[in-house]
């Protein structure tokens, strides 16, 4: 009684530990999959956050009624230095404090004269182009134009950084001789690059008032200095209106805007003797006026502004007429006020929207998104109040050049704004639905995070990669599910006891095959033998099976005599020579199949008369070398569902009466369905979440096209290509981690699902 007391509690110890070892583990797990979820969203959070606009700084300026009017204003990168121009030709740079609310009247770090006594500008373009700095074009009140641009210099004196401002002149300090005939400039648009600098201007005569619309071209001998001289070219463009209201040059130099009334005019300043119109075309209505006009980063778009606060996106796209101007999308910037004012960053998508009231739209084309809107002047303590109580509206606003600020200047104040919004190219828009992109004839589902231009428009569409994600499961599944169920059947049900120990621990070794090893040879060896011998895959669809019947047709005819010759157990292995047959009969019979039916060629035939277009790394390909790893998962759980089908129903089965068959169909496969079901689906969570392969065995296209001879790329693949180069914390690497957490859903849905169907097939056929 003693020995059996102490081996009884020795037993329930050891129950307990593995009890509560087993429950540890399950909870273990559980916990790490809420943490891993959790993650996921802490890193996918902040690119829905809203865009946020705060005030920053204040600096007042002196308060004289007889303050020039401001014409720029701006900020340094790092946001420690802020400047604007007034209409007297004044820089002013104000040093940023960190005080809080701090608005006392400041002495200027720096103030510089940049224009006469005697002249007073009228306006202040900003300059089109690739340069990080930049650079102004200013007109005066007797048409003399100058081209000026900010300067900062950082010195260090142990860890105190001291930032210099200063003005320079890319063009020189002198006029710029841009008219022949030395009239006057009235309106003028710029853009430059390192060794040419293009105006198109508006001149008047003073005496006759005729008015021109001038091109001038200043090439320099080498790159723009301070010191470098450079050669003037003049052309006159046919231009018959009586007005100008904007100007505006694209970057690139090539295509210049120009706004007469209703009308919007297209020149193409590529010719060096000639300036011929594109197009002309009206945007607004007859009811409507353009009130602004502006160029969005990269100068493909340009954004006009109209008397019912509208704003709206027109690029080139093609049509039957050929590449013509279009409106892509508008927004509804304000119900009851024109846009006065249009201000866009340097080197993404979005603009500021301004209305007379002061009013204030933070938008992004592409997402189509209102990031913020509001009116922040005179908000803030009322230190834009007038001595009537109305706010003293902004004359000019600008970007920070991070865009991480806005500067917004008047005679009073300059004031600095911060604004929070990193990811505005991200909406759920933007990711689930189609976008029309600049440069596209129509709105598309496209995945293209990166390119060489800093004007890229990013393009996050989720879709092509889910997509790609279903196709290669679907076909890898289409592969393997009858070739791994029937094999399972067969090997469970039908094969010997003694071969189902050789064959079953043969097939699951299978499964420890690396998977880069079966990327490495579908990409490198399989891709193009099936683009090779393409006919030959196709015959092997029709000659593997139809062999395979004749062969156990004939073998069933086969009398006794003859069979008792070949031992039970290697009766299966007599396929194996029909298979081997049978795929070098369809290998040779490739050739001469290619040349009677497909011209030689059946990869041209597909292409060119088909009109199908073929990858050599394809969704066949995936299907095959996915299917082959995918098969060992499935084979093996069926199998064992089906193998342990209590041996009383089927030798009660075929005791009644039932044949072999029937009992397989009608009792078997009924009562291990809740096993195979889970194998279909734990072989298609492994297809869904496969990278090794299908980053190597196709194209990586992510293309929306089921295709067979296309490629497609997935989820997973498209994170283990791109998270390597995607910068910490950008849009880019929180959607890559958004991907990553649609493929969770994605799996976990599949299992949840499956778990479902399973323990309602385990319900429903219990009771056999």
């Amino acid at each position: 009684m003693t020995l059996s007391s102490a081996s009884n509690r020795s037993r329930q110890l050891k129950n307990s530990i593995a009890r509560w070892g087993i429950t540890l583990g399950g909870i273990s797990v559980l916990f790490t999959l809420v943490l891993i979820f959790m993650y996921l969203l802490y890193v996918i959070k902040p690119i829905f956050e809203a865009a946020e606009i705060t005030p920053s700084t204040t600096i007042s300026l002196p308060n004289n009624p007889s303050s020039s009017q401001v014409l720029t204003a701006g900020v340094d990168e790092l946001k420690e230095i802020i400047y604007q121009l007034d209409e007297s030709g004044r820089f002013s740079f104000y040093r940023i404090t960190t005080e809080k609310n701090n608005q006392n009247n400041k002495e200027p770090l720096l103030s510089q004269m940049i224009i006469d006594d005697d002249r007073q500008l009228i306006e202040a373009v900003n300059a089109q182009g690739n340069s990080t700095d930049k650079r102004k074009v200013l007109v005066d009140n007797l048409g003399g134009v100058k081209v000026v641009s900010t300067h900062f210099s950082s010195t260090y004196q142990g860890d105190k950084r001291t930032i210099t401002p200063s003005i320079i002149f890319p063009l020189g300090e002198d006029y710029l001789p841009l008219d022949e005939e030395q009239q006057p400039i009235i309106k003028i648009g710029m853009a430059m690059d390192s060794e040419r600098a293009v105006f198109v201007a508006l001149t008047e005569d003073a005496d006759t008032h005729q008015k021109r619309l001038i091109k001038t071209t200043l090439t320099a001998e080498d790159d723009f200095a301070d010191d470098t001289e450079f050669e003037a070219s003049y052309q006159t463009i046919d231009f018959s209106q009586n007005s100008v209201e904007n100007i505006v040059i694209s970057p690139d130099l090539r295509i210049a805007f120009v706004q007469s009334g209703k009308d919007i005019f297209v020149y193409d300043l590529d010719d060096e003797n000639d300036v011929p119109l594109k197009e002309r075309f009206t945007p607004v209505s007859t009811k409507n006026n353009i009130t602004s006009l502006a160029l969005l980063s990269g100068g493909s778009s340009l954004l006009i502004g109209n008397d019912k606060g509208v704003v709206s996106q027109w690029y080139e796209v093609n049509s039957k007429q050929g590449r013509q101007f279009k409106e892509i999308r508008h927004f509804q910037v304000s119900n009851h006020e024109a846009i006065s004012q249009i201000y866009t960053e340097q080197f993404r998508k979005s603009f500021i929207a301004v209305t007379p009231t002061g009013d204030m739209s933070l938008l992004y084309t592409t997402s189509e998104a209102l990031l913020w809107h509001g009116n922040i002047l005179g908000e803030q303590e009322g230190e834009n109040q007038t001595t009537t109580g109305k706010n003293i509206l902004p004359t000019v606003l600008d970007f920070a050049p991070r865009a991480d600020g806005i500067v917004v200047s008047n005679s009073k104040n300059l004031r600095l704004l911060t604004v929070k919004n990193e990811h505005p190219e991200v909406t759920w828009h933007a990711l689930w639905q189609e976008v029309w992109y600049e440069g596209y004839p129509e709105p598309a589902y496209v995945w293209q995070s990166t390119s060489g231009s800093d004007d890229f428009e990013a393009k996050f569409s989720l879709v092509p990669i889910a997509f790609g994600t279903v196709k290669a499961a679907l076909y890898a599944m289409i592969f393997a599910v009858p070739i791994a169920l029937f094999s399972a059947v067969y090997t469970a049900y039908f094969m010997t006891p003694a071969l189902r120990k050789k064959v079953k621990p043969t097939i699951e070794m299978m499964e420890a095959l690396p998977t880069v090893i079966l990327g490495f040879l579908a990409g490198l060896w399989l891709a193009p033998l099936i683009e090779k011998y393409l006919p030959a895959f196709f015959l092997l669809m029709i000659l593997v099976p139809t062999a395979t019947f004749i062969t156990a047709f004939a073998w069933y005819k086969l009398p006794k005599q003859v069979k008792s010759f070949f031992p039970e157990t290697l009766a299966p292995l007599v396929l194996i020579p029909v298979l081997i047959l049978s795929a070098y009969l369809a290998f040779s019979l490739s050739p001469l199949i290619e040349t009677a039916f497909f011209g030689g060629d059946m990869r041209s035939y597909i292409s060119n008369d088909l009109g199908i277009n073929f990858d050599q790394r394809n969704a066949l390909v995936v299907g095959i070398a996915m299917g082959f790893a995918v098969i060992p998962t499935i084979f093996s759980m069926a199998e064992d569902a089906i193998f342990s089908v209590p041996k009383h129903l089927t030798s009660g089965s075929l005791a009644l009466g039932a044949t072999p068959w029937q009992t397989l169909v009608k009792v078997v496969l009924l009562t291990a369905s809740p096993g195979i079901f889970s194998a279909v689906m734990m072989g298609l969570g492994r297809a869904v979440g496969e990278t090794m392969i299908v980053l190597m065995a196709t194209g990586n296209t992510p293309i929306l096209d089921w295709n067979i001879f296309e490629g497609m790329r997935t989820l997973a693949a498209n994170i283990a290509v791109e998270m390597p180069e995607s910068e910490v914390g950008s849009s880019h690497y929180r959607i890559l981690f958004l991907a990553a957490f649609v493929l969770f859903i994605f799996t976990f849905i599949f299992n949840t699902v499956a778990e479902f169907v399973r323990q309602r097939l385990r319900e429903k056929y219990s009771s056999l």
